[in-house]
């Protein structure tokens, strides 16, 4: 192969890892956002100093489950990722399950007399999937977005003999770079070069709006109030209240696996220990009373 076919294949490579990373970012940008605000959802009191609640809330979120239990032989209450498996009880719940960690803690095999199993919401699944759903498809217009915008700098397509091709790649790269002057050489064969209009439409507005509707389904997945409307007069409480039902709905599968959890932890160890939704949360989010469902009436 001659040098010019590898150094294509250079370019055409180099551009489409650009891209590929580009991709990657913008992913793992969404899906680190949801999982923060995933992970703050929830304030858990009276939790014994040895159990590491931000640990906790991650084991929820990635694999839908965790177990608390007293350790004997390091003398504290731990909550840990867990395997269950074997034998059910009358309600389907695993009787025997194992805590184990990743830095070598020895498994410990426990059972329902002597631990609880914290689950995620009432499905007992974990929210990782669904945050990767819509971080997929957040990240997708996000890109699409860019695409559309920079269509609208360079609408054109420039057809020249091979043998100008990277001569007008450097011209091109000179005018994506915003350059004041483009200088080409005297020996220029402008004749032979045809620039056609790709006429890119401009949607990024529309896709900006699916992309705010696609976060804001997100954040009702997970419990966030969030009203996507036009309107600029206040919402009575019924219309907030019909607008949140979703949001709620997401929230309280979530905190009554939890709060169900306390009541068993309670019971089984003699603790004090309860969770609420993070009201914390709402405020630094910039969520008002009235999108909380507390609005005033019109008058």
């Amino acid at each position: 192969m001659g040098k010019g076919f590898k150094r294509k294949q250079f370019l055409k490579d180099a551009e489409f890892n650009t891209s590929l990373i580009k991709n990657e970012f913008s992913y793992i940008q969404y899906y680190n956002r949801l999982t923060d605000i995933g992970l703050n959802c929830f304030k858990w009191k009276g939790l014994p100093s040895t159990i590491d609640e931000r640990f906790l809330e991650l084991c929820l979120f990635e694999k839908g489950m965790a177990v608390f239990f007293f350790d004997d032989d390091m003398e504290a209450y731990l909550a840990l990722t867990v395997m269950i498996g074997g034998e059910l009880n009358v309600y389907r719940i695993p009787i025997n399950r194992t805590a184990y960690a990743t830095n070598g803690y020895i498994n410990k095999d426990l059972n329902e007399s002597n631990s609880v199993l914290i689950f995620n919401n009432r499905m007992h699944t974990p929210s990782k999937l669904d945050v990767e759903i819509f971080s997929q498809r957040l990240y997708n217009l996000d890109r699409t977005i860019d695409v559309n915008v920079n269509g609208q700098k360079t609408p054109v397509a420039i057809l020249c003999d091979e043998n100008q091709r990277l001569t007008m790649k450097n011209l091109y790269m000179e005018y994506e770079g915003n350059q004041p002057f483009i200088f080409g050489s005297k020996d220029l064969d402008v004749k032979g070069i045809t620039a056609i209009s790709t006429g890119a439409p401009y949607v990024a507005d529309k896709l900006y709006q699916l992309k705010t509707e696609y976060w804001n389904e997100a954040l009702t997945y997970l419990g966030i109030p969030n009203i996507s409307t036009t309107k600029k007069e206040r919402m009575i409480t019924d219309e907030v209240e019909k607008t949140m039902g979703g949001v709620f709905a997401s929230r309280l599968s979530r905190l009554n696996e939890r709060q169900e959890a306390c009541r068993k932890i309670n019971e089984m160890f003699g603790l004090n220990v309860s969770v609420e939704f993070n009201e914390g949360l709402l405020e630094s989010l910039g969520v008002s009373k009235e999108e909380e469902g507390e609005s005033e009436e019109d008058e």
